[in-house]
């Protein structure tokens, strides 16, 4: 096998192990996806207590500039200070609540105002003043700032924690892939669009986790991606939060006008290994987020929960920044290649946004009796291990008597806890 700059090298499919011979094809519940206090669950042990990737550096890349980035009832800032570091903060005044600041993305200055009564903060996100200081008792600029939010940076990218969680630091998780991820520089990408994108889509967000979480419906769903690999793409299992997925090109004609044209104009990447120069890369981190790695640029997608079958899909793309003084030739490859690999992922996701849709309308079905997962999807199993090691009410085949779902998932964690 051919290895690179000290990466783990890329596997083949006859290097991924099968699933066991007797497992549990039975996937989740159905009501575990309709189940309103099982989605109120999720979002305090999942969402907030669980590392969120919030955006990349680059989306703030001068002081003053900052994203926001809003899940499951929390708000966070992130904002470069003067001294060019970034920070996290809850996006939450100190004085009655409201945001400090309203854009998705922007620039506030030298302070953040906000909207409601003008008092302001400073980048650092100390108490800076507040309107009428007549009116209010003098306040510790520090005790009174806004209220930090735990967040690390990987490669670039910002992850963010509202609660305390089980989860390692992020550099940990992504420990076994960090040799790979290095080869793309992400630290040093820049967006390739304006801001993030979103959509909301009809269907529970779980949904959208069991459709990303095997390929095994590629050569049926997406015609776009299997004429990309061919049978080269396979997806690896679930180790220690994450899970690794790869898809070399094939070797023959593209049959597609899209993926032809992408192959064609989709120039050699030398700071790539060969292996990689002609691979998609993806790494999904639970709970609910992927890492994209493409020789044009990368990103990431998500998805958070607005209802029992309501989600919104969010996202970022990147790249490495294209210096005018450069080859001009390669610039413009790499543009086109952009754009084509961005319509590519397009199709595709409307095709699995169509899948998610319909796995939701399953769930409500009296015809439905359950999954009888192949396997190809041992992936979508340990996906739902990790749940119900979180959460073990979901090992019941039947849902909790109404407001007992939280107290019996309790009871349930004390019981399986060591002694």
């Amino acid at each position: 096998m051919e290895s690179f700059n000290g990466a783990p090298p890329a596997l083949d499919k006859s290097q991924i192990s099968g699933a066991p011979e007797q497992w549990d094809r039975s996937g989740l519940p159905a009501w575990a996806y309709t189940n309103h206090e099982q989605l109120e669950l999720e979002r305090d042990v999942l969402f907030r207590r669980h590392w969120q990737l919030a955006g990349h550096v680059s989306n703030a890349p001068e002081p003053g500039n900052y994203f926001c980035f809003d899940v499951a009832g929390e708000r966070a800032i992130i904002v470069r200070g003067k001294d060019n570091e970034i920070r996290a903060f809850h996006n939450v005044c100190r004085h009655r609540g409201s945001r400090v600041v309203v854009n998705e993305t922007g620039t506030c200055g030298s302070a953040m105002v906000c909207p409601f009564h003008g008092w302001s903060f400073n980048l650092d996100g100390t108490l800076r003043t507040v309107a009428q200081p007549k009116a209010v008792p003098t306040l510790d600029p520090v005790e009174h700032g806004l209220v930090p939010v735990e967040f690390e940076i990987w490669h670039g990218f910002v992850f963010v924690r509202f609660q305390p969680g089980p989860q390692p630091a992020v550099a940990d998780i992504l420990a076994r892939h960090e040799a790979e991820i290095a080869l793309y520089r992400s630290a040093e990408a820049v967006p390739t669009r304006n801001s993030f994108w979103s959509q909301e889509i009809g269907a529970n967000w779980k949904c959208v986790r069991d459709v990303d979480n095997e390929g095994y419906h590629v050569p049926m769903a997406h015609p776009g991606l299997q004429d990309l690999y061919g049978n080269n793409y396979f997806d690896e299992h679930w180790q220690g939060g994450t899970t690794r997925s790869f898809g070399p090109f094939k070797d023959e004609t593209n049959r597609l006008w899209s993926v032809r044209a992408y192959n064609s104009v989709l120039p050699e990447v030398d700071y790539l290994p060969e292996s990689h120069r002609r691979a998609w890369l993806y790494i999904g981190m639970f709970p609910n987020q992927v890492l994209y790695f493409y020789p044009d640029g990368l990103g990431f997608y998500q998805e958070f929960p607005i209802a029992t079958d309501k989600t919104v899909l969010r996202g970022g793309a990147y790249g490495m920044p294209l210096s005018e003084a450069g080859d001009a030739t390669f610039n413009r490859h790499i543009r086109a290649a952009r754009y084509l690999s961005e319509r590519i992922d397009n199709d595709t996701a409307v095709e699995d946004i169509q899948l998610t849709v319909w796995s939701n309308e399953a769930a409500h079905s009296s015809g439905f009796q359950g999954f009888i997962l192949s396997d190809l999807e041992y992936g979508v199993k340990q996906y739902h291990d990790q749940l119900r090691a979180i959460m073990p009410v979901l090992r019941q085949s039947e849902p909790p008597e109404q407001g007992c779902l939280e107290i019996n998932n309790n009871k349930l964690l004390a019981s399986l806890a060591p002694e």
